[in-house]
């Protein structure tokens, strides 16, 4: 794998609306144009002679995983085995084997993550609970560049896109990383990496189409010299509605289109450019528009190793984004990042980890009939420096600590240190512990955000920003095991204690409305755990739980007249089992099992969902899958009531060309 510095070197509201009449003759002549324009993306491959590269989809051993250098939890290159944190690595053979086609599909693989699909087009997505569909204490980036969105400090996921088989791996690290990732790193870190342009040379065309989601991806990547590389790609996506538990259609079917490039030049030192552009459409509901998306990011990465110990990065991205949601809002987003980074080591028992940067975001958001952000202009400013030092204090021992001076356009300064310490006592065997400070920084709806209509029992006044509203916080304390007790076993075991302040709550003001303010404070507290066993040489099987408590309440100065469920809808344990089986050199199967439990307000039952998948690579540059998700039956995920979407069986036939 090649050594880079630092961040990877490549970085809803539901909505809804009357489902399509299915047409079986239009249907077919899609599928049949559809498949005339994937055959003749294989034969343009193929007349322009590019070569197959079937070597990458090899799965890697359970020793060569301990091996893999991860970015995300020490902000430079460190071995997975040696990282001292609860940090869970999505493979591409994971993702490839599991039959995903969205990222929160992908991130399902994720056993420290909280994953509920609410609609057709929306998830609920968190770490160490606080999980709804706008959920704000979750960093997500994708190639370096932060996705969340000021508006509400979440992430819009139905925008979200990537071509899966070029995703490296997802880095999944739960727990605070605020210290070197700032504002809304407060549960955990997702880091989508994708591959380098020269590891992704030649074609790849794939159409799949099924009960749900019919789509076409085709990418091609080619050298331009010994150290220079670029590929580009264009995406199609549509998904059908989802269903009520009588069968009846809701109103949230949608489509998205997305393309893209990215080109990486040098060796020593790397140049990365990179960009996408998309837009998409969801149904607005009986009535109602449908809802537009659009929107493009441009990137551009300079990286060089001095030497074994020392390098240097700059970043600098934009990112320009639309949302069209008529009767509710529009938003318009402009982002501007830049920021540096520089690790070095000092002396022998010292490795320096230091930077800086700045974002600047243009929020132009109008409302409608019955919402708006006031003023509906709004630009917001981080600035942040931070430092980490690891000193090695034994050939077994290493202390790390470090801390983020941030300051915003809401709170101004804001202090995130935390203090990691790792203990070797075998080459296989790593203990460590932390304390972690981190926080979540206002967002547009807690300070701007104005409903114009009494919200329903018990706030039976109108809502509005808190102009006071404070950053939330939490101080957190991690226990970790990771270990590899024999050849084709590994183990990773971790538990917290989060302790919560200020977390957002629903005040009345006195004359008969409501602000937001910050009088929830609590402890949550559980423990994650996974593992990998390599029955065999051609069957490995992965397991993973975790558990969580939640003890949240009202301060006692708090005029709140609801409850404290309003901060989140978590399962109290989740069990996950995959079975991924090689049955011989072109066929291969793999069976995924879920246990969610029941959630608590609003009341959702636990469900069973298992997932299978088959492929058989037809010869070097056909393969052929079958995907089903769901065989256990209906059931839901999030939400209640009876316009409450219930997921069954869903069936998807892929066909890959890969030249």
């Amino acid at each position: 794998m090649t050594r880079r510095f630092g961040a990877p070197a490549s970085a809803g509201v539901a909505v809804k609306g009357a489902r399509h009449t299915r047409a079986p003759n239009r249907r077919r002549h899609v599928a049949l144009a559809v498949c005339a324009v994937f055959h003749a993306a294989c034969g343009l491959a193929i007349a322009k002679g590019t070569e197959p590269t079937p070597a990458g989809l090899a799965r890697l051993s359970i020793e060569e995983l301990a091996d893999i250098e991860v970015s995300s939890v020490s902000k430079r290159p460190e071995r997975l085995a040696d990282a001292p944190a609860a940090v869970f690595v999505i493979t591409r053979d994971d993702i490839r084997r599991s039959g995903a086609v969205t990222l929160p599909e992908a991130l399902r693989l994720a056993p420290n993550l909280q994953v509920a699909r609410a609609s057709s087009n929306s998830w609920a997505i968190s770490a160490r609970g606080f999980n709804n569909t706008s959920a704000n204490k979750l960093l997500v980036m994708i190639d370096g560049r932060t996705v969340y969105t000021p508006l509400h400090s979440g992430v819009f996921w139905d925008v979200q896109d990537v071509i899966i088989a070029d995703v490296e791996r997802i880095e999944v690290v739960s727990g605070p990383g605020g210290t070197l990732w700032g504002a809304n790193a407060v549960n955990g870190v997702i880091n989508v990496i994708t591959r380098q342009a020269q590891q992704s040379i030649g074609t790849v065309a794939s159409v799949g189409a099924g009960n749900e989601e019919q789509g076409l991806t085709v990418r091609h990547g080619l050298l331009l010299g010994d150290d220079a590389a670029v590929r580009g790609y264009v995406k199609t996506q549509r998904f059908e509605a989802s269903e009520r538990q009588d069968g009846s259609a809701l109103s949230d079917a949608w489509n998205r289109q997305q393309a893209g490039f990215r080109a990486d030049f040098g060796k020593s030192a790397a140049w990365t450019v990179q960009g996408d552009v998309n837009q998409g459409k969801a149904q607005g509901g009986p009535g109602f528009p449908d809802r537009l998306v659009s929107g493009g990011n441009l990137l551009a990465r300079y990286s060089r190793e001095f030497d074994d110990k020392s390098g240097l990065q700059v970043q600098a991205y934009f990112d320009s984004y639309r949302r069209r949601q008529p009767s509710f809002f529009d938003e318009d987003l402009d982002t501007y990042d830049v920021d540096a980074q520089h690790h070095f080591g000092l002396r022998a028992d010292h490795e320096i980890v230091w930077g800086g940067g700045l974002r600047e975001q243009h929020d132009r958001t109008r409302g409608g009939a019955l919402l708006a952000f006031v003023p509906a202009n709004s630009t917001l400013r981080l600035i942040n420096v931070f430092g980490q030092d690891t000193w090695t204090l034994s050939p077994q021992t290493k202390l790390t600590f470090g801390l983020k001076v941030e300051h915003n356009s809401y709170t101004g300064v804001e202090y995130q240190p935390n203090v990691h310490l790792a203990w070797k006592p075998s080459e296989q065997t790593l203990v460590w512990a932390a304390i972690s400070r981190a926080v979540r920084t206002p967002s547009r709806l807690d300070r701007d955000f104005y409903i114009f209509i009494p919200l329903g029992a018990p706030y039976t006044g109108r809502l509005l920003g808190g102009t006071n509203f404070q950053s939330e916080r939490v101080t957190a304390y991690e226990l970790g095991y990771r270990a590899q007790p024999a050849k084709d076993v590994s183990v990773s075991i971790s538990a917290f204690v989060n302790d919560y302040t200020r977390l957002r709550s629903i005040e009345a003001n006195g004359s008969g409305d409501f602000v937001l303010g910050n009088n929830i404070r609590g402890r949550t507290h559980g423990l994650e755990a996974w593992a990998g066993w390599q029955v065999t040489e051609m069957w490995r099987v992965n397991a993973g739980v975790s558990l969580l408590s939640e003890d949240l309440k009202f301060e006692p100065d708090s005029t709140d007249p609801g409850t404290t469920a309003s901060s989140g809808n978590d399962p109290k344990s989740q069990l996950f089992l995959r079975s991924s089986w090689s049955l011989g050199d072109d066929l291969s199967l793999d069976l995924g099992l879920r246990r969610i439990g029941a959630l608590p307000s609003p009341a959702v039952p636990a469900y069973t969902a298992l997932d299978a998948r088959v492929a058989w690579r037809i010869n070097k540059v056909f393969e052929l899958a079958l995907s089903a998700a769901n065989l256990g039956g209906r059931h839901v995920e999030f939400n209640s009531g009876a316009n409450t979407a219930w997921f069954g069986r869903t069936y998807l036939l892929r066909l890959t060309c890969l030249l």
